[in-house]
């Protein structure tokens, strides 16, 4: 296996053995051969939309495989062996489609005629001798920027996912990512070209997260300003990690009256400030911290535990019997649940493990910052700037990770000074939820926004501040310092390029996948840059 796609992988290059996530080298090999297949059946799936042939199910396949290829999602290798033999059934099918209706596809790609072995075993073979990364293509720049846009596409096809699951789509959205996957079994695309595909990805990235927020908030409300007990309540308990709204609801309404009481983890705290979801009694509070103690938090928490989107490793053996998964997420041995959506079996799991036994108060943090709420006290945010007592807004962000080097983050809001705001999104703020940083004028100095896929909220509010001053978003009093972990990462910063913004810090590393001479384009053309050694060493720059 080779695998390079997190900010985790093994020595800062590529995993070769087993992932830092915990996927095996199967399991490795069987995802590449599903992106072998999907780029195939993505072939077929443009010459089809140039004969008027659009399918709506091989659209939303397409989504939903390649969201399964993201780091920590699914490691459930006959789930791969599934959707690859689906894959090549739906190309041939719908290469049949296309050349009754006269079309021809033009493509020499090997993926347009691959044909999967009879078995689990044959496939993980076919995809180790892949040798998929080197495969995109011999210059490595060239395969830099390829592999660049394709971790674009899969974050993508994640957000593209969540929106569908609440009925928001698209076609513009899918064809592209069709497109994308196309284009990169390409060998006559050069630098530019490629670069093209890359901030392509981040603008159609934008629509995708513009339609996710239509689906969440057209569902349950727009987040409003709401404190969430840290601590825990005496009974029975469910946590819920990840990221669907749609399937904490669900359990919400299944669990009523059993006596148990729901709690968020991870990127699901947002979620208590959706009126539709704080409405229900035993939604409680908020149970975790940083992403380096998950897995001792989960082992700790009595009662069953559910995750719906890609979050942590694969559960260890000591509490994994009270995990259960929901859409894509699998791991073998683990309990999932269907199509159905019936949770059921968590709740009976629940009733029979203990439970927390007493009442514990460990304070509370303040969620549902996001564009509706901030833009309504817009007024007061624009007077602070123009009285001084506002300097600078800081957005500190984006994914967590157990590698060392990410309490550069926590160490960063601590340092800011008291005269700036920090607005947050996504689980990188469990590095400093909690901390206590006062206000300024009403304005909380710490705004959390939300979930990864707000980022689309923290847009609006950045594009609407810079109407507000008659100035552009690179003008405004606004520094971004963000954190990647996964591909959802790769594809908001794409978007945030793709919108022309300057000056981002990343960290704590950057991506193995980008070579100096492509890092190179992104410095010249975006300014781009690593952060610094400390976090008071970029403050004292930025505010320079």
């Amino acid at each position: 296996m080779f695998c390079n796609q997190c900010e985790q992988t093994a020595k800062g290059s590529g995993c070769t053995q087993i992932g830092v996530c915990g996927k095996s080298d199967g399991v490795s090999g069987l995802q590449d051969l599903l992106t072998i297949v999907l780029q195939g059946l993505s072939i077929v799936a443009v010459e089809a939309r140039k004969a008027n042939i659009v399918d709506s199910n091989v659209d939303r396949f397409t989504a939903e495989a390649t969201f399964a290829c993201l780091t920590n999602v699914d490691f459930d290798p006959a789930r791969f062996d599934t959707w690859i033999r689906k894959a090549v059934t739906l190309r041939d099918e719908l290469k049949a489609r296309v050349e009754a209706a006269g079309a021809t596809i033009r493509s020499d790609s090997a993926a347009l005629n691959f044909v999967p072995a009879p078995d689990l075993a044959g496939l993980e073979k076919q995809g180790a001798d892949l040798d998929f990364i080197q495969s995109l293509d011999d210059n490595e720049d060239l395969r830099s920027l390829k592999q660049i846009a394709l971790y674009g596409v899969r974050g993508l096809a994640a957000y593209t996912d969540h929106a569908a699951i609440l009925g928001e789509r698209d076609d513009d959205v899918y064809a592209f990512i069709h497109q994308a996957l196309a284009d990169l079994t390409r060998k006559d695309l050069e630098l530019n070209d490629l670069v093209g595909v890359a901030l392509k990805c981040g603008e159609v990235n934008l629509k995708a997260m513009e339609l996710l927020d239509a689906g969440n908030t057209g569902t349950y409300g727009h987040p409003e300003p709401t404190p969430v007990p840290l601590g825990t309540k005496a009974g029975k308990a469910i946590l819920v990690t990840g990221h669907d709204l749609k399937d904490l609801h669900m359990l919400l309404e299944q669990s009523q009256g059993k006596g148990i009481n729901i709690y968020t983890h991870g990127e699901m705290l947002p979620c208590h400030a959706y009126p539709e979801l704080k409405k229900y009694d035993h939604f409680y509070g908020h149970y975790g911290t940083a992403w380096q103690n998950q897995q001792k938090e989960m082992d700790a928490f009595p009662g069953a535990i559910l995750f719906t989107t890609n979050c942590i490793q694969k559960p260890k053996d000591s509490y994994k019997d009270n995990v259960f998964t929901t859409g894509l997420v699998g791991w073998p041995g683990i309990s999932h649940i269907g199509e159905d959506k019936d949770f059921s079996a968590v709740i009976e799991r629940a009733l029979s493990l203990p439970g927390f036994t007493a009442d514990e108060d460990k304070g509370e943090v303040l969620t549902g910052f996001a564009r509706n709420t901030v833009l309504g006290v817009a007024d007061k945010v624009i007077d602070g700037v123009k009285a001084g007592a506002i300097k600078h807004f800081f957005l500190v962000g984006g994914c967590d990770g157990a590698k060392p080097g990410r309490n550069y983050y926590t160490d960063f809001v601590e340092q800011v000074p008291q005269d700036c705001v920090v607005l947050t999104l996504a689980c990188g703020k469990f590095r400093f939820f909690d901390k206590q940083l006062g206000d300024i004028g009403g304005i909380p100095r710490l705004l959390d926004v939300g979930q990864c896929n707000d980022a689309y909220s923290a847009i609006q509010i950045a594009v609407a501040l810079a109407g507000a001053f008659d100035c552009g978003v690179n003008d405004l009093p606004l520094s971004l310092v963000l954190s990647w972990y996964e591909q959802k990462a790769v594809v908001i910063l794409l978007t945030l390029l793709s919108l022309g913004i300057k000056d981002i810090r990343l960290g704590p590393s950057l991506p193995a996948f980008i070579t100096p001479n492509v890092l190179g384009v992104l410095v010249e053309n975006f300014a781009i840059k690593p952060i610094a050694e400390t976090a008071q060493e970029d403050i004292e720059t930025i505010l320079a």
